[in-house]
């Protein structure tokens, strides 16, 4: 994506947090409505760049209220070392693993859905689907100037000294695996992935190939055709389409 390009994404949209907050607080989706239920099945909420886990607390009481159990990632402000916050991460996904003896699904925003890609290429063993809202995935500085500059002060920071920030030296160092890996091919053993921007939902079959600024999602060869999405990819994909028309 072109420079200019970059700068029509629609970033504008951001100061309508209260206007959309309210109107989600009337949606049926919210209690519920339409959408499938679960039985228990775990879920890891990864929020996105500068953002913590408050910001996926509507979310969290959502899925709790349809029938999963969330767990928070623990996160402050999503702006470490992407390889030391994979390594906290990757804790966190083997105790719910352990907790509730199933495999895990993560629902990432942003940031954190670049976060849930990687986690479900180390680990097939315990991930069982990935949910990624909003994610740069195909190339992780695609995105609008403004947030750009926001990489590069955090970066910028971290490189002073300034602790628990990353760093201009990451992307050429201790998180140049983690960043192939977000493009990696998935695990013949996972079971599908989505990925939603804006504009509306669009289905393959080929899990290596992702594309900046639509939806995709992703379903390894292997998974039998049945007809259904994978929980919790449904009720959170099937939400997200839903609050943007």
């Amino acid at each position: 994506m072109s420079f200019t390009q970059r700068l029509q994404i629609p970033i504008w949209r951001e100061g309508r947090i209260a206007v959309e907050r309210a109107a989600l607080m009337r949606d049926p989706v919210l209690r519920g409505e339409g959408v499938d239920r679960g039985a228990g099945e775990p879920v890891l909420l990864i929020p996105g760049f500068l953002a913590g886990d408050l910001s996926l607390g509507i979310m969290a009481r959502w899925l709790r209220t349809i029938g999963y159990r969330p767990t928070r990632a623990r996160i402050r402000a999503n702006i470490d070392c992407t390889e030391k916050v994979l390594g906290r991460l990757d804790a966190l996904l083997e105790g719910a693993a352990e907790r509730h003896g199933r495999k895990v699904s993560i629902v990432g925003h942003s940031r954190g859905g670049t976060m849930a890609r990687v986690l479900a290429v180390r680990r097939p063993d315990i991930v069982r689907g990935i949910v990624c809202l909003g994610s740069p995935l195909a190339d992780q500085l695609d995105v609008h100037p403004l947030v750009r500059g926001q990489v590069r002060m955090v970066a910028t920071l971290g490189s002073l000294g300034v602790p628990g920030l990353f760093t201009h030296g990451c992307r050429t160092g201790c998180c140049v695996e983690a960043m192939g890996e977000v493009l990696a091919p998935f695990p013949r053993s996972s079971p599908a992935a989505m990925a939603w921007w804006p504009g509306g939902p669009a289905w393959t079959r080929q899990p290596s190939r992702w594309r900046s600024g639509r939806a995709m999602s992703a379903w390894p060869s292997t998974r039998r055709p049945t007809g259904r999405s994978p929980r919790p990819c449904a009720p959170v994909a099937s939400a997200a389409t839903r609050r943007r028309r």
